[in-house]
């Protein structure tokens, strides 16, 4: 009777895994970074060019055998109907949205999941696992724009079973969420993390010696083991020895809240402080390249300008903040639809990665749904192999150094005022308080 009851108290079973352990899962992969580059972008030819993203899922596609299994905050027909020739090899799709009524996905097996209603968030997530061997993830969704029109990053790991039963596991939990309007107080042992930050996945990577592990957001959605996005983040930032640099499309440490109809804005310090910390107390390069664009909000040039400040006077301390505001065009231009921005969601320093769903804004990580992953190099590598932190670099730089690029210089009250005439996010009444984390 006791068992009986143990089983039924479990919330959120999981899947079967199809027998791969930690033990026997493959730790011999590879990587390829994987980019969606708008036709319309020119860079110098002599920069180097990574695998065009639509490629690289159709690659994916070619592979499975068995089972594809997908989380997207957004679909369109552009890959979707690839998705489902699936099922004439016999393999089988398996998606989770949290759009119910999305005319893509009605002849796929969807569960949908009410993000809103679980951590008042959004689904964001974008990942994939094929074969529970191979895996994508990055900023890009399954839609048109994401697959041609913005610029987005990712990266494939094929032949890695050990990274695929971990980012199954967080699948698996989505998949279970499906109508549910609370979140488990019991987690089955097939959604809790194979590898965290504490215990990383010890691997071969593109021949060289790697460690690795999946991060999730919000807390809420972490099980036992599970490491915080946000706790990655800082992981990989606490690391960093000469540089860090970071690409997203809005950098806010803000946390928005609703308190009786009135919005209240909280300083949401965790990622602020440690980037001012590598820069001012250990002498770290720290860049960051974010977007300009109709919804940046106004004080983000304010704490861009402020972390700059730091960097006064002192011979050492350098952080830059670069707008890529070019890749934006008006949307009167465009038909209503928004082209051209950067959606690009990572970090890369001298010896790791970090490359996420969620932009760095503190609302994003505290509310909605996503994933990271985090890989860090053996401090032995050498030059020239094929490393994914010098690709990344490599991509950053070019972007950084590309004419679409414009610095950020102290006092632009002219920025300024430009935002607060196209931002979504004009400030009114608002009440801000301040909060260690």
């Amino acid at each position: 009777v006791l068992v009986a009851l143990i089983f039924s108290a479990v919330d959120v079973w999981g899947e079967d895994e199809d027998g791969v352990t930690e033990e026997n899962c493959s730790k011999n992969c590879r990587i390829v970074l994987v980019e969606n580059v708008p036709g319309e972008l020119s860079f110098n030819p002599n920069t180097s060019t990574h695998l065009p993203l639509t490629m690289g899922l159709n690659h994916l596609l070619d592979q499975a055998k068995l089972s594809v299994e997908i989380v997207s905050p957004y679909w369109g027909q552009y890959l979707f109907q690839r998705l489902l020739s699936l099922k004439s090899r016999g393999v089988r799709l398996k998606i989770v949205s949290d759009q119910p009524n999305s005319i893509e996905l009605k002849n796929a097996e969807v569960h949908y999941i009410n993000v809103t209603a679980l951590t008042r968030g959004r689904l964001l997530s974008s990942f994939w696992v094929v074969d529970r061997k191979h895996v994508y993830i990055g900023s890009a969704g399954m839609n048109w724009k994401a697959l041609s029109k913005l610029k987005e990053l990712g990266v494939i790991v094929f032949d890695c079973s050990c990274l695929a039963l971990d980012l199954h596991r967080i699948f698996s939990f989505y998949w279970q969420l499906q109508y549910r309007d609370y979140i488990p107080s019991i987690w089955s042992k097939r959604v809790t993390a194979v590898f965290s930050r504490d215990k990383p996945l010890q691997f071969r990577l593109n021949n060289t010696d790697a460690s690795a592990y999946v991060s999730t957001s919000p807390e809420l959605f972490c099980p036992k083991g599970r490491s915080r996005d946000l706790d990655a983040i800082r992981h990989v930032i606490r690391e960093a020895k000469r540089f860090i640099y970071i690409s997203v499309t809005d950098y806010l440490p803000l946390v928005n809240r609703s308190f009786r109809g009135s919005p209240i804005i909280r300083y949401w310090s965790p990622i602020d402080e440690m980037l001012r910390e590598a820069a001012v107390l250990r002498e770290v390069k720290v860049r960051l390249l974010i977007s300009l664009w109709t919804r940046t909000h106004p004080l983000t040039i304010n704490f861009m300008t402020s972390m700059q400040a730091l960097c006064t006077g002192l011979p050492v301390c350098s952080i830059e903040v670069v707008r890529k505001e070019r890749f934006y065009r008006d949307k009167e231009q465009m038909g209503g639809f928004q082209h051209r921005i950067n959606e690009n969601k990572f970090m890369v320093t001298d010896n790791a990665v970090y490359i996420g769903n969620l932009d760095w804004v503190g609302s994003q990580l505290a509310f909605n749904a996503g994933a990271g992953l985090v890989i860090q190099e053996s401090e032995n590598q050498q030059e020239g192999q094929d490393s994914i932190v010098e690709q990344l670099t490599t991509a950053f730089e070019r972007d950084w150094f590309s004419p679409y690029t414009i610095s950020l210089l102290p006092g632009s009250t002219t920025l300024q005022e430009n935002i607060l005439k196209k931002s979504a996010y004009t400030p009114t009444h608002l009440l801000i308080t301040y909060a260690a984390s």
